[in-house]
């Protein structure tokens, strides 16, 4: 099944597909273990950092060996991409799902380079993801003023034909210095006057009942990144100070648990119905 297919399907049964980022073999087969174990689909996410770090082609067969090993329904996404050229070797490649982010762009300029995009990635039949508004990157503040306007939303799908669209509605990349509050009716006014499938960027420390009435507004895809990152090197931290074993092919697996303790929980408020809390 195409992602979009699946990003519909979930819509339809108000729930939401979570996408995980992935660094190396360790937390990619922490994710794909949580959706084994639960039996829900991912979408296992790389960045073009990801990309660099490990090598594109090395990247992808991990991501896809690991996901028929554990007999999962995924599908792998480029996260965050501004570089024309890498989308274009991830299409060839052969992802599933691909990300332009010219979210710091104006509005005219961040639709022009999203439409071309969307137009090399046809003969592919992918999903194409953008940003419009602004997800703060870590270490700068929400700003209320920077959210994504419903009109404006309509407009830039209108105008792209993207498929997806991450919306700026009080998330961010990175830690929260205090609670999130998202905007759950902000969500519901963009959802109901566009046809693209809403994604929720920044989901790492989220309340998990905000979480919940986000996909019930109408977000279908929720992406974590932050706390698999976290999770793991806290992990190994505390675990060399207890061990002088040096094989980390020891190390490495055990580091991994939580990991897939968080995932699976994730996994699963994600994966029962959720209805709006806010009526329009």
């Amino acid at each position: 099944m195409k992602l979009t297919e699946k990003l519909k399907e979930v819509q339809n049964n108000k729930i939401a597909l979570l996408a995980a980022n992935f660094y190396n073999l360790e937390t990619c087969q922490a994710i794909a273990r949580a959706a084994a174990e639960t039996g829900a689909p991912v979408i296992l996410q790389l960045t073009p950092a990801s990309i660099e770090y490990m090598g594109l082609k090395t990247a992808f067969g991990i991501a896809r060996t690991i996901s028929a090993e554990e007999n999962i329904q995924s599908w792998v996404h480029l996260d965050h991409c501004s570089d024309i050229m890498l989308i274009q070797r991830c299409l060839d490649e052969g992802f599933d799902s691909v990300m332009i982010d010219e979210s710091d762009k104006d509005i005219d300029e961040n639709i022009a380079l999203t439409r071309k995009v969307v137009k090399m990635s046809e003969p592919y039949l992918v999903n194409v993801e953008a940003e419009l508004g602004d997800v703060p990157k870590p270490g700068r503040d929400i700003n209320r003023n920077q959210f994504t306007e419903p009109a404006e939303a309509k407009r830039f799908v209108e105008e792209t034909g993207v498929t997806s669209l991450a919306v700026a509605v009080g998330s961010k990349h990175g830690f929260y210095s205090g609670k999130p509050e998202l905007d759950i009716l902000r969500i519901a006014e963009i959802k109901k006057i566009t046809h693209a499938l809403l994604v929720l960027h920044g989901a790492s420390g989220i309340p998990d009942e905000q979480l919940q009435e986000a996909v019930g507004a109408g977000i279908s895809k929720i992406n974590v990144a932050t706390e698999t990152k976290n999770l793991f090197m806290r992990s190994l931290k505390e675990l060399l100070l207890k061990s002088d074993d040096i094989d980390l092919r020891n190390v490495f697996p055990q580091a991994s648990e939580a990991v897939v303790a968080m995932i699976k929980h994730k996994m699963e408020i994600l994966s029962s119905t959720h209805k709006s809390s806010v009526s329009l």
